[in-house]
């Protein structure tokens, strides 16, 4: 698995977990060494108490062969107990080292030493028995020489040889055994620095930096930065799933910026048709007016009779034609019916023209709710995708804040591995301790030794052999002395090398203290970027039920128009009728009948026509009579 991939989480266990293993380990093998040279003192301790209660045999069997001489020499009896305090006192202590000793070779030496030492007191016995009598005193004299200490003193060698041979050994395994820490503490210590250090190097370059880097990228897209590339995209830990949804928002802002400008552009050129519609309808509204009121004042004079009457204003082009008909209408009015008639085929076809244009406009507003509509739809589209984008933020935010508590958990952890450190320093103390116990040991074996140098020297030649072991016993008590300095000083460098990697766990600690105050202000930051997606969502919201409005609004207008359109085709039918009526008159003369039947056509289809315009008096007539809702058309 790719290390980038893996959870945040599970890349600060991982790290904490090697620095640990590393420690751990060096701490076991520390301890089994320790454990080691706790084992050869504590056997080197018991084989200096054999070698003592060895020699103390011997010295107190030269004792009591003194005291046997003595009392042959001079029948004091106090020679006699100090023979039997000696003798006592070396059965106690052969039996002290016998009940000591853990190895049968040492055990069958003890017993061959205690046999030697019956063998021989049976001996100073009949010396003691022939001395007690004055006849047999001179016999008991001349024995003396021939009983002496060679056997005991040779079991007695056999067995000081064996247990220097075996301190020799536990004391080189014992050096070995320092050595072995020594050489593990030191790799143990470089591992773990080497260990942290890296660790800490790959957290600094999977975490730290890469949260830097989106903070930068998200700070420059809150900002309005849209062509910022954003980091750490494909890698499936949390970094990757804040770049995807940061990926998400860029996205969704650039969609965004498409989409209003879009929709500024249909809005402009709604807006710019509007208005020129409007001045469309403002200029002929205009034009109309002034048609109507001279149109209105003719027909006033037509109504009262006034047949003199002409319209002299000046009209529109499009309502020049209204001025000439009504003119020309009150002047052949009197003469001929087919001049009406015309102007009720004229009529009609001004009929068709304002129904083509009643469907053109119809057309227009339908497209007009369409684009509307599509605008909407957009808009809700819109709406959905900012609403994504919100609920992406709080996604991420929720992530984050899951960051922050992994960051807060690994310290945790961190606290606890202190806390194991500080434990191990410790235990390193108390084992400084007891090596101090065992150089204390170690100074009172000299002492002694010291001591039983003191009292060799004093017996004389008789001593030599056990002066010999007491040097023995000294140089030995030294070199243990000097063992457990050199334990105690690696002990003590131990002890540092620990506090060092406490230390370096606490500098973790903090590293990752701030690692959680960084990811806590990108939680803060993402927070914020939720907030405005939400405010845009709301505007959008009302953006859209406005449109929404002014789709319903377009939709009434569309069914006005509709409505003007039924109108205006039902005049044009009307005008179709009018003009069959009129082909029902008969006027005047025959020639002026016929003049109407020619001129009563069928009525004209109505044809497109771009602009609107009037051909005869009936049409502009039509175009300006109410159709009921006065209200809706001037809201339309």
């Amino acid at each position: 698995m790719n290390f980038n991939n893996m959870r945040i989480s599970a890349k600060l266990i991982s790290a904490f977990a090697l620095i640990l293993g590393v420690f751990t380990l060096s701490a076991v093998m520390v301890f089994l060494s320790l454990n080691t040279i706790d084992s050869a003192a504590d056997q080197n301790s018991n084989s200096n108490l054999n070698i003592q209660d060895v020699t103390a045999v011997l010295a107190h069997s030269v004792e009591q062969q003194n005291g046997a001489r003595g009392f042959a020499a001079t029948q004091n009896d106090d020679f006699l107990k100090t023979y039997a305090d000696d003798g006592a006192a070396a059965d106690k202590t052969l039996e002290a080292f016998s009940g000591r000793t853990t190895r049968p070779e040492q055990r069958e030496r003890a017993a061959r030493l205690k046999a030697a030492l019956i063998e021989w007191r049976a001996k100073n016995e009949q010396i003691i028995a022939l001395a007690r009598d004055p006849a047999t005193l001179e016999q008991a004299r001349a024995m003396i020489d021939d009983v002496r200490l060679s056997d005991v003193r040779s079991v007695q060698g056999e067995i000081l040889t064996a247990q220097q041979a075996l301190v020799a050994q536990r004391s080189a395994g014992q050096q070995k055994a320092i050595g072995e820490a020594k050489l593990t503490l030191i790799i143990g210590s470089l591992i773990a620095v080497v260990a942290a250090a890296a660790m800490a190097w790959i957290l600094s370059k999977a975490i730290a930096a890469p949260v830097g880097a989106m903070s930068r990228v998200m700070g420059r897209l809150a900002s309005g930065d849209n062509t910022v590339n954003v980091p750490a995209i494909g890698r499936k830990d949390e970094i990757g799933e804040m770049a995807q949804a940061v990926l998400a928002f860029k996205d969704a802002a650039i969609e965004k910026l498409r989409l209003e400008a879009e929709a500024a552009e249909h809005r402009a050129a709604v807006e710019a048709e509007r208005q020129v519609r409007e001045q469309e309808k403002a200029r002929d509204a205009e034009q109309d007016a002034i048609a109507i009121g001279s149109l209105a004042e003719g027909l006033g004079k037509l109504a009262r009779g006034d047949l003199t009457y002409r319209i002299t204003a000046a009209f529109a082009p499009k309502a020049e034609q209204l001025k000439t008909d009504f003119n020309a209408a009150v002047s052949t009015l009197q003469s001929t019916m087919s001049v009406i008639t015309g102007n009720t085929t004229n009529m009609r076809s001004g009929a068709g023209e304002i129904s083509q244009a009643a469907d053109d406009l119809s057309r227009r507003t339908e497209q007009q709710a369409a684009s509307l509509e599509e605008t909407a739809a957009a808009l809700d589209q819109i709406t959905a995708t900012v609403r994504k984008t919100a609920e992406g933020a709080n996604h991420a935010r929720t992530v984050v804040e899951t960051a922050r508590s992994d960051a807060e958990q690994s310290a945790v952890i961190v606290s606890r591995a202190t806390a194991a450190m500080g434990e191990i320093e410790g235990s390193s103390k108390q084992i400084g301790q007891i090596i101090g116990v065992i150089d204390e040991i170690a100074f009172q074996t000299n002492l002694l030794a010291l001591n039983a140098g003191v009292e060799a020297a004093r017996a004389g030649e008789a001593g030599r052999g056990f002066a010999v072991v007491a040097s023995e016993v000294r140089a030995l008590a030294q070199r243990s002395a000097e063992a457990a300095k050199e334990i105690k000083s690696l002990i003590t460098a131990s002890s540092a090398q620990v506090g060092q990697g406490v230390d370096l766990v606490a500098q973790t600690g903090k590293a990752l203290q701030r690692i959680a105050t960084q990811v806590a202000e990108i939680n803060g930051a993402v927070s914020e970027i939720a907030a405005s997606a939400q405010e845009q969502a709301v505007g959008l919201h009302q953006v859209n039920t406005a449109v929404n409005q002014m789709d319903q609004v377009t939709q009434q207008n569309a069914a006005m128009v509709e409505e003007s359109t039924a109108a205006s085709h039902a005049l044009a039918s009307e005008a179709v009728e009018l003009a069959r009526l009129m082909g029902q008159f008969t006027i005047g003369q025959d020639n002026d009948r016929s003049t109407v039947r020619k001129t009563a056509a069928p009525p004209r289809a109505p044809r497109p026509s771009p602009t609107r315009g009037y051909s005869s008096g009936a049409a502009t007539a039509a175009k300006y009579e109410p159709v009921g809702e006065t209200d809706s058309w001037e809201e339309f």
